[in-house]
């Protein structure tokens, strides 16, 4: 009986470390707040991502930094906050480039990301290649470093964060019709067009705030899976928001204790515990899961 208790007493301590260890450290605490930051925006915009079809611009988004993080870090300003203004002007850009290339549908939305997207990449190599040394000195534009976010970083990320979802609350039912029906923002004479390149532009914000922060990689992987899982579950538009920015929560502190405990590195650790979780829920989801379907239609052929 008592080697029973001492038993119990020791998982429950094993259990307790595996959680608490992690936290004694600042650094560790820092990185988790930002997954938690970023994780709410990167879901509530990648709502608008999935159900528009603009996983494509999200990658292109990410990547348009490189020039203007670039030209900064060569002017001499190697301070997040100068990265961070150099990134997100180019990314805005990048925004209204593909805004303006597709309005009044003179070319297809993927082919002007295409173009932008070659174009804003090619800038940035062309730029980064100019110095030996820059392509290592920015490796976590690409790669992204979580843990090594400092106080002012979250600061940014809270901020940027905070202002994009407040546009968000402020203009969620014109930007809901004019998402999902074009023809009822014209009956209501909505400005569908400023709307259209206003949600590009947060977009492009978020994006960039969150490279910062995650990288490039972890950045477009956050916009994209927690929505694409959200969606088996809801077709309503804020209630696959609040889904997603809890499973981006979820998935980026899981992914973080594994990181830890499997000593790997957090951002591969986030996006592998994202797409599990995606996995998962495509093929066990009630109702319109996968294995639900097959389940289904051999029920009918039955």
């Amino acid at each position: 009986m008592i080697n029973e208790t001492t038993f119990h007493i020791e998982s429950w301590h094993s259990v307790i470390e595996f959680f608490s260890e992690p936290l004694q450290f600042a650094f560790m605490q820092r990185a988790m707040l930002g997954v938690l930051l970023i994780g709410v925006t990167s879901g509530v915009m990648g709502a608008y991502v999935v159900t528009r079809g603009l996983s494509f611009l999200t990658d292109a988004l990410a990547h348009s930094v490189l020039p203007g993080v670039a030209i900064v870090y060569l002017s001499g300003n190697t301070g997040r906050g100068a990265i961070l203004l150099g990134g997100m002007v180019a990314g805005v850009l990048s925004g209204l480039g593909v805004g303006f290339l597709t309005r009044g549908r003179r070319l297809r939305e993927d082919v002007a990301i295409g173009v932008i997207f070659a174009g804003m990449l090619a800038a940035g190599v062309a730029i980064i290649s100019r110095s030996r040394n820059f392509a290592t000195d920015l490796q976590h534009i690409i790669i992204g470093d979580i843990l090594a976010i400092g106080h002012n970083d979250l600061l940014l990320i809270g901020v940027v964060g905070a202002v994009v979802l407040l546009m968000v609350l402020l203009f969620y039912k014109e930007l809901l019709v004019v998402s999902f029906d074009p023809v009822l923002a014209e009956t209501l004479r909505l400005p569908s067009e400023g709307l259209r390149m206003g949600l590009i532009v947060l977009l492009a914000v978020a994006i960039v705030m969150s490279t910062q922060g995650a990288g490039v990689l972890m950045a477009t992987a956050m916009f994209t899976i927690p929505a694409a899982t959200a969606r088996f579950w809801t077709h309503r538009l804020h209630v696959m928001m609040a889904i997603s920015a809890a499973f981006a929560c979820v998935g980026g502190i899981i992914g973080m204790y594994l990181a830890w405990h499997l000593k790997i590195a957090a951002s591969a650790a986030i996006v592998l515990t994202m797409t599990t979780g995606f996995a998962l829920t495509f093929f066990f989801s009630p109702k319109r899961g996968y294995l639900w379907a097959v389940l289904g239609l051999t029920a009918r052929k039955a």
